[in-house]
């Protein structure tokens, strides 16, 4: 993963989309996909596996890619493209959540469990959270930061919230803010 921290503390669907910065893919390789999966472990319902190939990274990216155009629309109030709804559909199916009933030491507990590789069961996750995202009526209130060299997303928790982190682009724009007073004296 690249030196630029991924944001994180947004929907886990929001936050695969941030994954997409203006410096870059955050999720170049498998490696990539592990750290960025290893920081929203424990909001993530799929343990972190040992190790992830090539096919989980391109399940999760093309859940990324097809959430970033229907979400582009739904933050609009527009619909959103069918095909892209239909890969996010077809995440899920790919691996399906079933609560299995297990007898765990002296009582039957529910597990929730999916069948497929690591990263076809984290999209099939991701693609879970995106439909809700994407049914939830705030999504229109998904903003782009402000700050100029940022694109990416969040939900505000405050009616005046302007970036997508006070500590990363709210500081930069303060400094610049600061140095542009300062420069004309």
């Amino acid at each position: 993963m690249s030196d630029l921290v991924p944001l994180t503390g947004e929907p886990p669907a929001l936050d695969l989309v941030n994954t997409l910065t203006a410096a870059g893919d955050l999720l170049a390789s498998p490696r990539d996909l592990l750290a960025w999966w290893e920081l929203e472990a424990g909001r993530l319902p799929e343990a972190v596996p040992a190790e992830a190939g090539a096919e989980d990274l391109t399940a999760v990216r093309a859940v990324r890619e097809h959430l970033a155009r229907a979400l582009d629309h739904v933050r609009r109030g527009e619909r959103p493209p069918s095909a892209d709804l239909e890969a996010l559909n077809r995440a899920q199916r790919a691996a399906p959540a079933i609560d299995e009933v297990v007898w765990e030491g002296e009582a039957v507990v529910v597990a929730r469990r999916r069948d497929g590789s690591p990263g076809v069961r984290l999209a099939a996750c991701l693609a879970e959270d995106a439909a809700r995202l994407l049914a939830d009526p705030a999504v229109t209130g998904i903003r782009t930061c402000e700050a100029d060299d940022c694109v990416m997303l969040f939900l505000p928790t405050h009616p005046r919230r302007r970036w997508c982190s006070a500590a990363r682009c709210g500081n930069r724009a303060r400094v610049a803010r600061h140095y542009q007073r300062h420069k004309a004296r």
